[in-house]
């Protein structure tokens, strides 16, 4: 029984993080995701590092550290992966998607507080596959790039604040065979305006002024640290929501002929990342090394920057007790958090606990990927495999390869003619 986290019902002390799945733990939970609106302080979810311009050329997984293993240093790895990741070619990375799995998901290890922000991929195909390039932040402001794969011809365009659903928000881009064309997908957010483009043309734009609502007389606009979110997942799946299957074209077929080597792809080449400055009137500044939240709302006025430290010492640790770390404890002693613990906490959101890993955005009927809110698989599905921390357990991903704490195995060159040819009929959310 994992302790659940939401609206007037925060983290306990013990377990103080709420994941964005809405499930209460310690280690993982208190990073990339960590909600501190419903965890047990402010101090609970471990500060973000602050956004960094770059252009990451995804032709390995020398920058990607598996959520099993990431305890926060992102001088380490700029990239977060669960599920399995494959390296295609020397040339890109594959989101792979086998039977018994949620997908694949990488995460940006650095958020990004307003700016440009842009993907060059293709996607994958079939019926309950969806493939996503989203912004996400901790309390679930959401700008998508979404693709259905029944749907080769459209990308669609939505966004949310703090993962309120409003039905009018999705839009529909027009584009040429998601699959077989490379695209360049890009996100340009500013603290006023929001514009989606596709290979330089932009083809919607959300002004900040146009998202008041005159209920909660807040703008309902994306306005705090997110990190960058490339997925793929099982959006047609029986135990997801009856909305959800609808939506991404019924179920998922594991016997499917757009598999290759046992699992669905998407492929993801670059992603480029050019940082804005903060809004006009910001004046939380009290560094340069790690976003945080002075206050609950969690709106644009109550993000602070400082030099905070981002990392946690083991998977045991959270915001509150940073340093906790049982493996280093004398013998026949514990630490301060450790000895209050009465059972062993979940420390990895979708892996050692439920939720899932595999995660998206928000479907265009409002509902939630298979998550508690804002976005998210369902469960995690398939065998174990041990994952860092606590005895905690892994699931079973692409052509075989286990857990998420092991390198996927390379695809062999002489694949690419298959692969390529898949990927001309790939579209995923």
């Amino acid at each position: 029984s994992i302790p659940t986290c939401g609206d007037n019902n925060p983290c306990p002390s013990d377990t103080p993080c709420c994941s964005q799945y809405g499930q209460c733990g310690v280690g993982a939970y208190c990073l990339g995701g960590c909600n501190p609106r419903y965890s047990y302080d402010l101090q609970s979810c471990v500060a973000a590092p602050v956004c960094q311009s770059a252009d990451y050329k995804l032709t390995s997984l020398n920058d990607v550290q598996p959520n099993t293993q990431y305890l926060g240093d992102s001088s380490q790895a700029n990239w977060v992966s669960s599920g399995t990741p494959v390296v295609y070619n020397n040339d890109a990375i594959l989101l792979t998607m086998a039977p018994s799995t949620v997908g694949t998901l990488l995460m940006s290890t650095h958020y990004v507080w307003y700016g440009q922000i842009s993907a060059t991929m293709t996607t994958s195909q079939g019926a309950g596959v969806v493939t996503a390039f989203i912004m996400m932040s901790d309390v679930q402001d959401e700008i998508d790039f979404e693709f259905v794969g029944v749907d080769l011809e459209t990308a669609q365009s939505n966004y949310y604040f703090q993962g309120i659903t409003d039905y009018n928000n999705e839009k529909n881009l027009s584009v040429s065979n998601t699959v077989q064309n490379t695209h360049n997908y890009t996100i340009d957010w500013q603290p006023d305006s929001l514009t989606w483009s596709i290979d330089g043309v932009a083809l919607r734009t959300l002004n900040r002024n146009d998202t008041y609502n005159t209920t909660t007389q807040q703008y309902h606009y994306p306005q705090s640290p997110s990190r960058i979110q490339l997925s793929l997942w099982p959006a047609g799946l029986q135990s997801n929501g009856e909305g959800t299957v609808a939506w991404a074209g019924g179920l998922v077929d594991w016997n499917s002929p757009y598999m290759q080597n046992g699992y669905y792809y998407a492929m993801v080449t670059e992603v480029k990342v050019q940082c804005y400055d903060p809004p006009v009137g910001f004046s939380n500044n009290f560094g340069s090394k790690a976003y945080y939240y002075d206050n609950s709302y969690g709106t644009n006025d109550t993000v602070a920057i400082g030099d905070n430290s981002t990392e946690l010492a083991s998977f045991y640790a959270t915001g509150d007790d940073p340093k906790v770390n049982p493996n280093a404890a004398a013998s026949g002693t514990k630490t301060s958090a450790a000895a209050t613990m009465s059972a062993t906490p979940e420390t990895v959101p979708g892996v050692s606990g439920g939720g899932a890993a595999g995660i998206g955005g928000t479907d265009s009927s409002g509902n939630a990927q298979g998550g508690n809110s804002g976005s998210g698989a369902n469960s995690a599905q398939g065998s174990q495999s041990t994952a860092g921390g606590g005895g905690s357990t892994s699931f079973q991903q692409g052509g075989g390869s286990s857990g998420t704490s092991q390198a996927p195995p390379k695809l062999a060159a002489g694949s690419a003619v298959a692969l390529l040819g898949f990927f001309v009929a790939c579209l995923l959310l």
